[in-house]
């Protein structure tokens, strides 16, 4: 296994962190042209930079802009990184499987699409079903998938019940156990979540990488 030099992994971080995605992905190139394993760039560099900015917006160092920048970076570098390994044959990197979408009659995507990148960029599947999702879909994906999460979000009141009545049909058909079952989303909060059944909330992006990291004890 080849290391990485001291300044080239300052580098890809310092791209990371400042959301530029064009260096972020020459960085990445010029890694995986030197050999350096991809796996060894998402442990060493990719995942503990992402946890660094997460921190930072739940600090209030940065914000939302700046945690989308980021997070755009780390899109081009995870598909840099899928590719080379697909390439090689190897197994893709995952940590588990998340099957993620908006509750029924919800249609708003940016707090999503964050939850989605950092997801991905952390080593997780995620099987993003969009917005407006219905309760079935949800089922259906997560058995076919054999999704470890499901993630229900919700930012409008009105999808509440939408929400609840996805949890309440994995009980129905016995299949409960076989899911950790996590909400987000301004609409909810931890002691909805509990009412409900689910297995966690997460109040933002870095709290949903963190929460679906100790669920699957990755």
């Amino acid at each position: 296994m080849i290391d990485i030099s001291i300044e080239l992994k300052n580098r890809l971080e310092s791209a990371l962190r400042d959301g530029d995605s064009d260096q972020a992905e020459t960085m990445t190139k010029q890694l995986l042209d030197m050999g350096v394993e991809p796996f060894t760039i998402v442990e060493q560099i990719l995942i503990p930079t992402l946890t660094k900015v997460g921190h930072d917006f739940q600090d209030s160092c940065i914000f939302l802009p700046e945690l989308m920048m980021a997070g755009e970076a780390a899109q081009h570098v995870t598909a840099l990184v899928d590719e080379a390994t697909r390439e090689a044959g190897q197994a893709a990197i995952t940590k588990g499987t998340v099957v993620i979408g908006q509750a029924e009659g919800d249609v708003h995507d940016i707090g999503r699409n964050i939850v989605v990148t950092m997801l991905s960029s952390h080593g997780f599947k995620v099987i993003d079903l969009g917005h407006d999702v219905r309760a079935s879909a949800f089922l259906d994906i997560a058995q076919r998938e054999k999704a470890n999460i499901v993630g229900l979000s919700a930012l409008m009141t009105t999808t509440l019940p939408a929400v609840q009545r996805t949890v309440s049909l994995f009980s129905e058909v016995g299949i409960r156990e076989g899911f950790k079952i996590i909400v987000g989303g301004s609409a909810t909060n931890q002691e909805w979540a509990h009412q409900i059944g689910a297995d966690g909330y997460a109040v933002d992006a870095p709290s949903a990488v963190e929460l679906c990291m100790q669920l699957l004890g990755a």
